[in-house]
């Protein structure tokens, strides 16, 4: 009966339409004073009994008290290829673990929040397999908390299709080229190889490919004490650490990467001015890093 009510109550919330409303891009499952190893198992299993599949884990900053695991569906992840515009890099989603004074806070990625930024006016095409993939995800996580509340800044809706942080900003269609390849194998090749090597103290938390469209997607730690995670997450806050890893897509023949400048703004959207421009070389040591995985 509870599962039936959760369904019920979420597919009359979404038949009044969100559009007007406003969007966090996190949701709170609850709080658990269990160790991390038992939550994260906990969250691993109402992932996997629930017919979605773990892609990968790790703990950003290389810190135990953080971790996060990356997911997908098959529907979703089979949806959301049709996207030609890196429409793949919303396939993947994550749960965020925080431990702070003996309680770990577990959350992850809003799903309607990210699809609308990262797919604009083709969410409402596909609208009914993301509403189901939202409903089914709360149903999974209910045996993890019962707490569902949204964090970490908002959004108007409708202006998620468009996000900037500020005028002269970057939008979702602004990437940054990382490299092009001769071919979509060499970049595989030559990508999996620099990760393998943890170029650039990067490590690989996850990958996903098509094979069939010569599209992957790699999630990738940015492990460098003075530039990486450890730099600019204490600054501009690790409650919304569901937002890491960083992605590389490999499209065809040419690799790119969402410009720092929007990535990290619509993850965190609630950012002041003074906090961004404490992490003003971040966007740029970012693309470096990636950059270098793909030479």
């Amino acid at each position: 009966m509870k599962n039936i009510f959760i369904g019920i109550l979420f597919i009359l919330i979404f038949s009044t339409g969100s559009f007007g409303q406003n969007l966090s891009p996190y949701v709170k499952i609850g709080e658990t004073t269990e160790t991390m190893q038992q939550a994260s198992k906990k969250i691993t299993e109402a992932l996997q009994n629930n017919s979605f599949t773990i892609l990968g884990s790790y703990n950003p900053s290389n810190k135990n008290t953080l971790k996060v695991i990356a997911f997908t569906r098959t529907d979703l992840k089979n949806t959301v290829v049709k996207v030609t515009d890196r429409g793949a890099l919303a396939a993947v989603f994550k749960v965020g673990l925080v431990e702070k004074n003996g309680k770990i806070t577990m959350s992850y990625t809003n799903p309607e929040y990210i699809l609308r930024a990262y797919l604009g006016d083709n969410y409402n095409t596909y609208k009914s397999t993301f509403q189901k993939f939202d409903i089914d995800l709360k149903d999974a996580f209910s045996t993890a908390g019962q707490e569902f509340s949204s964090f970490g800044g908002s959004v108007k809706a409708e202006n998620l299709k468009k996000y900037h942080y500020k005028i002269m900003m970057p939008y979702f269609t602004d990437p940054v080229t990382l490299n092009e390849f001769s071919s979509f194998e060499e970049g595989i090749k030559t990508i999996e190889a620099n990760l393998e090597a943890k170029k650039g103290e990067t490590v690989l938390v996850y990958k996903l490919i098509y094979e069939k469209e010569n599209i992957a997607v790699f999630g990738i730690g940015l492990q460098s004490k003075e530039k990486g995670e450890s730099y600019f997450l204490p600054i501009i806050g690790e409650d919304n650490i569901a937002a890491m890893p960083y992605e590389i897509i490999l499209q065809g023949k040419k690799a790119t990467m969402l410009h720092g400048k929007y990535r990290l703004a619509v993850s965190w959207p609630e950012l002041s001015m003074g906090t961004f421009m404490k992490i003003m070389s971040t966007p740029g040591d970012i693309e470096d890093t990636l950059e270098a995985i793909c030479k």
